[in-house]
C-alpha cells in the first residue's frame, strides 16, 4: 500500500524557527540535484513521460523545479532588501503546464536543475548569519517567514517532489 502524500497546496507550515541548522538546510538543497540524479539512473523515456490522471510527469516534476528556482532566489532577494512582503508567485504553475517538459532530455532537465541550483547555493554561502532572522510576509500563507522558515520550505518543496517522483517510479 502507497502512503498518500498532502497536496502542496494544502499543507501547514510554522515560521518563525531560530535554531542554528542553516548548515543542515544547505546540505538538503545542495543535495537535491544529487538525489534526482540517483533516483533517475537507468529510467526509460517512457516512465520518464508517465503521468497518473491530471499529474506531471517526472519529467515535468524535474521541470517544475527548474521553473521555481528564480522565484526562490528573488525571496532571496526580497528578504535581504528588507521587503515587507515575498514576491508573488502563479499558484496555476503556468510556466511548468505551457513549458512541455517532457520534450526535453533528462540529462537536459537534470544539468539544468543542477545549474540552477547552484546559482542559489552560492547566493546561500554569501550569508551572514544575522540574514537568517530576516523575514518577509509569505503572500499566499500571509504569515512571517524568515530566511531559515523559507529556506526550509524549498528544501521541504524539492522533498515534495522527489517523493511523488519516487511514486512515479513504483
Amino acid at each position: 500500500m502507497t502512503m498518500q502524500q498532502e497536496k502542496w497546496f494544502e499543507r501547514q507550515f510554522q515560521f518563525g524557527n531560530t535554531q542554528q541548522i542553516f548548515p543542515a538546510i544547505l546540505e538538503r538543497l545542495s543535495g537535491t540535484s544529487i538525489r534526482l540524479t540517483d533516483k533517475l539512473i537507468g529510467v526509460s523515456e517512457h516512465v520518464l513521460m508517465l503521468s497518473e490522471g491530471n499529474t506531471w510527469s517526472i519529467k515535468e516534476n524535474i521541470g517544475h523545479l527548474i521553473d521555481l528556482e528564480p522565484l526562490w532566489q528573488g525571496r532571496i532577494e526580497d528578504i535581504l532588501s528588507g521587503q515587507a512582503e515575498l514576491r508573488l508567485t502563479d499558484l496555476n504553475n503556468t510556466q511548468t503546464h505551457l513549458a512541455n517538459h517532457n520534450a526535453t532530455s533528462i540529462d537536459e532537465l537534470l544539468g539544468s536543475f543542477k545549474k540552477c541550483r547552484l546559482e542559489t547555493i552560492q547566493m546561500l554561502q554569501a550569508l551572514q548569519p544575522e540574514n537568517l532572522l530576516q523575514s518577509a510576509l509569505h503572500p499566499r500563507l500571509k504569515i512571517p517567514m524568515n530566511m531559515q522558515d523559507h529556506l526550509l520550505f524549498v528544501a521541504d518543496h524539492d522533498d515534495h517532489h522527489l517523493a511523488r517522483i519516487s511514486q512515479l517510479l513504483h
